[in-house]
């Protein structure tokens, strides 16, 4: 029992180290906020279950596939290599769908609905 005990408190403790060091950090841009998911529970759940307006986007460094499960409403993907040059632009994708691996992409940004319309392929994404 008190082994039991000892095991939870360690993982509240640890789960609290966790969530004061790395939740993610923000990038303020002109147009709009972009936080970067860096540790594993912000990466898994992304988007997913958020059933207001979303208004921020979400960059994922080193990600080059996402899905839309579990998602309440439509988004746009930008997938950019190391240097943020645009490959790849999804425009209104919808949920429980699935974009599979891409080549040299480094960055996967998930943004509001109609974000994208502004940029082309090989455009540089700031």
């Amino acid at each position: 029992m008190y082994l039991q005990l000892l095991s939870k408190l360690i993982l509240y403790f640890f789960i609290m180290i966790v969530k004061w060091f790395s939740i993610c950090y923000i990038y303020y841009g002109d147009l709009m906020t972009i936080k970067s998911y860096k540790n594993f529970k912000n990466r898994l759940l992304g988007l997913m279950f958020i059933q207001k307006k979303i208004d921020f986007g979400i960059c994922f460094p080193k990600c080059n596939s996402i899905h839309t499960f579990f998602m309440f409403q439509s988004i746009d993907v930008i997938m950019t290599d190391i240097d943020n040059k645009i490959l790849y632009i999804y425009a209104e994708l919808k949920p429980w769908k699935i974009i599979l691996p891409k080549k040299n992409v480094y960055y996967t940004y998930e943004l509001p609905l109609g974000y994208v319309k502004d940029f082309k392929i090989n455009d540089l994404f700031k």
